[in-house]
């Protein structure tokens, strides 16, 4: 049972960590979405309708529960129909990659062939942990077939009165180092090109390095990228002004962007955001109380609590955006606290998605 003392200083908290929404109805919040697996989360986001890799993607992700409580034909049978459609639809696949990849792509679905006839012996064998891990290694596989299918394309448009702003179109991958250890994250500047390219364009910069943890508030965020001095976010030298990036997020099946709205401006109270917050680690972009278009610079890596924040209908989804995702080393923030900084922030792939302009 959530204390009601500790929830109600915990909103009291929101509103001055600046990331503004209104209270809650606590009690009536329903249990959301059960994803909270980042790979799960990133490879859903792609934006892509190739229906045969989905398939078989939705299909091993589907058995997580099979394989809790041992239902064993049943997981036979998922994997089965995977190894179906890779073997008599491989052309389907190959025909939606592009030309110049679709080598590459011949060479994943080789890989994914043999790992979908591992997993069939693992699981006629019951090996539980043994299925698990080969799982994953499938769905990486199904994961890097997805993203040749998208290639360099970046399908949304974002408003013209945006176009001074770097965006990032595509993802890219950042190391996060800190005084408590190292983390890996990927950025998915497809869903939040806005933020997301302000976030890498920053950390290209070094902005963020040597910056300490200003808030850390357990069970909710650990919030860093207020600058030295008495700016609170990146001040340009060019304009010897603030930088600020509208609130941005996205919700599936729609065409545009939702900018510069929360959800409960918009009336979307059941909605869930194409990011969620809904794992240990989703990163997301800080703005005032006063506006949802005045974030800067300060961004936050959300600690997920169950009870407090259910996947899929918590307390910030809508509110704030996501960007990306830790993918390794989120035990890395049980550690911090106000005491600790972040070293450096790199970004190892995706330096070329980033445009400093539309």
């Amino acid at each position: 049972m959530v204390n009601k003392t500790f929830v109600s200083s915990l909103l009291a908290l929101l509103t001055a960590i600046g990331l503004g929404w209104n209270q809650p109805a606590i009690a009536s919040l329903p249990p959301g979405n059960a994803v909270k697996d980042p790979y799960a989360i990133l490879r859903n986001a792609l934006p892509i309708e190739q229906k045969d890799l989905r398939e078989i993607q939705h299909k091993l992700e589907d058995t997580s529960d099979l394989v809790r409580s041992s239902r064993w034909p049943a997981v036979s049978k998922a994997v089965s129909s995977g190894q179906f459609r890779v073997s008599n639809r491989k052309n389907e696949i190959l025909n939606s990659i592009s030309s110049e990849r679709k080598a590459e792509a011949e060479k994943i679905l080789i890989k994914l062939k043999t790992s979908l006839a591992s997993l069939s012996e693992l699981a006629n064998s019951k090996d539980k942990a043994q299925f698990i891990d080969e799982r994953a290694n499938s769905l990486k596989q199904i994961g890097d077939l997805e993203a040749l299918v998208l290639g360099d394309k970046f399908p949304y448009t974002i408003p013209e009165k945006f176009d001074n702003l770097p965006r990032l179109l595509g993802r890219a991958n950042a190391s996060i180092q800190t005084s408590k250890g190292n983390m890996k994250a990927v950025i998915d500047g497809y869903n939040a090109p806005l933020t997301g390219g302000a976030f890498v364009d920053l950390a290209i910069k070094g902005f963020y390095d040597g910056l300490p943890i200003n808030r850390a508030e357990e069970f909710f965020v650990l919030q860093t990228g207020d600058p030295k001095g008495p700016a609170t976010g990146y001040v340009d030298p060019d304009t010897d002004q603030e930088r600020n990036v509208p609130l941005e997020i996205r919700i599936p099946n729609q065409e545009n962007t939702i900018y510069s709205n929360t959800f409960e401006e918009l009336g979307l109270y059941t909605e869930v955001p194409v990011l969620p917050f809904a794992t240990p680690g989703a990163l997301g972009w800080s703005h005032s109380v006063n506006s949802v278009d005045d974030g800067s610079s300060q961004f936050f890596f959300f600690l997920y609590d169950a009870e407090l924040n259910p996947a899929g209908r918590n307390l910030i989804d809508g509110n704030n955006a996501a960007f990306g995702y830790v993918i390794e080393g989120a035990e890395v923030l049980n550690k911090l606290d106000v005491n600790d900084q972040i070293i450096s922030i790199k970004i190892n792939d995706g330096v070329n998605r980033l445009k400093a302009h539309a």
